[in-house]
């Protein structure tokens, strides 16, 4: 076992530096992390195209660097890269479960569905996959502390059977009361917000899963399916259904209002 660790090592420590002779042949590796840096905070603030553009830089290093293994590469470092992004997630409090369920959904994606016909589509539908479920750790600023923290429950608990009272007897207030401040300082009535998040969620198991529609509306708690279908085309402006077959039609994203009284 011992003399196996060793072999492995030795492997390794001889590839780390027929590597590093390698790496002197090209030029651009030295910006590369910091490249990747700009890259992390774009999707920080949530600035899509432009991280898309600084995605595209750091592809066009592996390929000149990777040669004919140049797909290869891409792939093991969309991995890494949702490594990162998982970090983040995990800085913004993101409850663990959450993102390892993020992580772990990336990198099978990114085995199941990445081809090299399509890889630069994947990137960037990567990265907005990536914004996307950034923006649900951004902390809300509204006045009321506790319209702000009832937010980001819900985000948390999103795939869970929430209502009114359930959100209501975890802060230990009102439901009155908890409708009244969500209605005052986010514009919208606290059910309506249950509904836009779970729309927003299903939208991704619609398009890449296949789970029925049925399956989807029941995993997000609908009454049933068709109730589910309706207030999904009224935010969407699509069917579930629709929506599913339209792989070009854009996601529909909630913004809160910035309101704060």
């Amino acid at each position: 076992m011992l003399q196996h660790q060793y072999s492995i090592s030795e492997a390794i420590s001889k590839r780390y530096f027929q590597e590093i002779e390698t790496m002197n042949r090209y030029d651009g590796i030295d910006k590369f992390f910091d490249i990747e840096a700009q890259l992390v905070r774009e999707i920080y603030q949530l600035e899509e195209e432009a991280a898309k553009e600084t995605l595209g830089k750091l592809i066009d290093i592996l390929s000149e660097r990777s040669g004919k293994h140049f797909f290869r590469a891409i792939r093991h470092y969309f991995v890494v890269l949702s490594s990162v992004v998982t970090r983040k997630l995990v800085e913004n409090q993101a409850p663990f479960k959450k993102a390892f369920a993020f992580n772990a959904a990336c990198v099978e994606m990114i085995d199941e569905r990445m081809n090299d016909a399509e890889f630069l589509q994947f990137a960037d539908d990567l990265i907005e996959f990536y914004i996307y479920v950034i923006s649900e750790r951004k902390q809300p600023s509204y006045k009321h502390q506790t319209v702000n923290k009832v937010i980001m429950y819900i985000d948390d608990e999103v795939e869970t059977d929430l209502s009114v009272e359930d959100i209501a007897l975890h802060f230990s207030i009102s439901t009155s009361h908890l409708s009244r401040i969500f209605k005052e300082h986010v514009g919208i009535t606290l059910v309506e917000y249950l509904n836009v998040r779970r729309v927003e969620e299903s939208q991704y198991y619609l398009r890449h899963t296949n789970k029925s529609i049925s399956n989807i509306s029941e995993q997000f708690h609908f009454c049933n399916q068709s109730y589910y279908t309706r207030i999904f085309k009224k935010y969407v402006g699509l069917t579930p259904k629709h929506f599913r077959d339209q792989v070009d039609h854009e996601y529909f994203r909630f913004q809160l209002p910035e309101r704060i009284l």
